[in-house]
């Protein structure tokens, strides 16, 4: 999935002391590896500085930490020093991939290390293929996978935890030391306390609601396996609703990237004549990034749909319906639940605004607003400080990087995904997608192998492989980099998309199971199709 990245603006420091982190996983378990062979009671050093956290998520003041209090389990590594210790932060494709090509490089004896992977949740989320959920075409376990199950026959051990804090220790230039020097440790929020020879920052990015008054209240993203699920049972509820009705399904879907032209092509194939599908974009076109052959199969998708397209307009607002309370015929609790009945306050109401002179304001009445605009980073958030600067973000909250992906005066910490900011030849930052993070896991594993080898590391370069968009269950839009002016719509870029979706999965083992089940999918639905040609043939049809 696409997402707009904002321009670099100024770095922001902080010490080993502040760094901290909120907010960096959305769930928590408290279940981990309890076996005494992977943990120990340590005592940290007096004054080391760890920030506490309220219940109300907001984080206290730093402050030291006694000798009693810095007794926490620690992780015991299967071959504690003797192997580099390999911290990932993050399952997404920047993470897990980044482990899995660790798994795969020949290592010399005694060098190759252990790894540790963390994550919020216990499922990696192929997340171009979450539209599939909404339309039907593929089953959670195909595109949501277990790390458990994926990992089952590597080294790679999993922890389903949060991330509470990070103290680095490798800024006082450890490009030489000896792998078995710790370079800092990672506090997770169920009190396990990890020590690494190497960190790889792969947290991700999560939805940016905050930006428009009520977005936070009346609007769902569509960013994760939890968004895909409860946009899901969103539109069952008010399929079950109006079934029936005149009166058709409402959507705001509000963003016209590739996240808010995919989903609006998919919800309204599903909805059909029983839904009214309106995408709001600040530009005066869909996909103004985009190859113009891919921009072309939407706009002719999405008028084949009727979806009501308004560009040039940005969200005021969102708020509900007009008040009720306050008209004068409304005198009686009767009269409430008529005009409630009859007028569906359920309904939110958009506030669009002309983004130039010209275009009218506009008021949009949705059962159900979609956000698909903007991300933000899971990093620090940063405490005032008069220590010197060591770590640099940008404006977003990522991390800077070298073009080995290794965070700016940090030569032990590697970030990928959405967590670095990485440009490309021409100076600009690339975008938040999994084929950027996909590639710069297989840079990033492999620049880990030639450090602890102490082997020259290769710079990033970002190949554009093309562009790729789902446009409903038999729909797609392809335009491969590699074929100038080629875009590969309808049926034939729907297959063409699903086979190299099918590549990238994580592992042969998960390929091959999700290979079998499309197929099986694709048979039956051939079949049933034939056998309805046959019937109406048959009945004179």
């Amino acid at each position: 999935m696409a997402h707009a990245v904002s321009s670099l603006t100024s770095l922001k420091p902080f010490s080993r002391e502040q760094f901290r982190w909120r907010n960096l996983f959305q769930q928590h378990s408290p279940k981990f590896w309890t076996d005494s062979g992977f943990f120990s009671s340590s005592t940290r050093r007096r004054g080391v500085r760890v920030v506490g956290s309220s219940s109300s998520g907001r984080y206290g003041v730093v402050s030291a930490v006694s000798e009693s209090e810095s007794q926490r389990p620690s992780y015991v590594w299967p071959d504690n020093k003797k192997r580099p210790r390999v911290c990932i932060l993050g399952g997404g494709f920047g993470g897990l991939y980044t482990a899995l090509r660790l798994e795969s490089l020949d290592w010399p004896d005694g060098k190759k290390p252990q790894v540790v992977l963390v994550d919020q949740s216990e499922r990696f989320v192929f997340k171009p293929l979450l539209y599939e959920l909404l339309s039907g075409e593929v089953d959670e376990w195909e595109i949501a996978p277990r790390f458990s199950d994926l990992l089952s026959n590597t080294d790679v051990q999993f922890f389903k935890d949060r991330v509470q804090s990070l103290h680095p220790s490798d800024q006082f230039g450890m490009d030489e030391a000896a792998v078995t020097h710790s370079a800092g440790i990672v506090h997770l929020e169920s009190g396990l306390v990890i020590e690494y020879d190497w960190l790889v920052l792969a947290l991700g990015a999560e939805a940016k609601l905050d930006v428009v008054p009520g977005a936070m209240e009346y609007a769902l993203p569509f960013y994760s396996l939890e968004d895909a699920r409860r946009v899901d049972e969103k539109l069952r509820a008010l399929e079950r609703k109006y079934f029936g009705k005149d009166s058709p399904i409402r959507v705001a879907i509000v963003g016209c990237g590739y996240s808010g032209v995919e989903l609006a092509a998919t919800v309204a194939e599903r909805l059909q004549t029983r839904g009214v599908v309106q995408a709001i974009n600040v530009e005066k076109t869909i996909l103004p990034n985009a190859p113009p052959g891919n921009r072309e199969s939407a706009l002719k998708v999405l008028s084949s749909r009727n979806v009501q397209l308004l560009l040039g307009y940005f969200v005021r607002c969102i708020r509900k319906d007009v008040e009720f309370g306050t008209s004068p015929e409304l005198t009686n609790v009767e009269a409430v639940r008529d005009k409630i009945e009859a007028h569906n306050y359920e309904k939110v109401i958009l506030e669009l605004q002309p983004a130039e002179r010209g275009i009218q304001s506009q008021v949009v009445e949705a059962d159900l607003v979609l956000w698909t605009v903007g991300s933000k980073p899971l990093l620090p958030q940063l405490e005032p400080s008069d220590k010197p600067i060591n770590i640099p973000l940008n404006g977003r909250g990522q991390t800077e990087t070298d073009e080995t992906l290794r965070v700016k005066g940090h030569p032990r910490i590697f970030a990928v995904g959405d967590s670095s900011a990485v440009r490309d030849k021409q100076g600009k930052l690339l975008p938040g997608t999994a084929q950027v993070a996909f590639q710069q896991a297989d840079f990033a594993g492999w620049n880990l192998w030639a450090a602890i080898n102490g082997r020259p590391l290769l710079p990033f370069r970002f190949q554009n492989l093309g562009e790729m968009m789902t446009l409903g269950r038999c729909d797609a839009a392809i335009s491969p980099s590699f074929i100038e002016s080629v875009t590969l719509e309808g049926p034939v870029g729907h297959t063409a998309r699903k086979i190299v979706y099918l590549l990238r999965l994580p592992t042969d083992e998960h390929r091959l199971k999700v290979g079998i089940s499309w197929l099986t999918k694709t048979a039956v639905e051939s079949t049933a199709l034939l056998q309805n040609s046959i019937t109406k043939m048959l009945s004179g049809q």
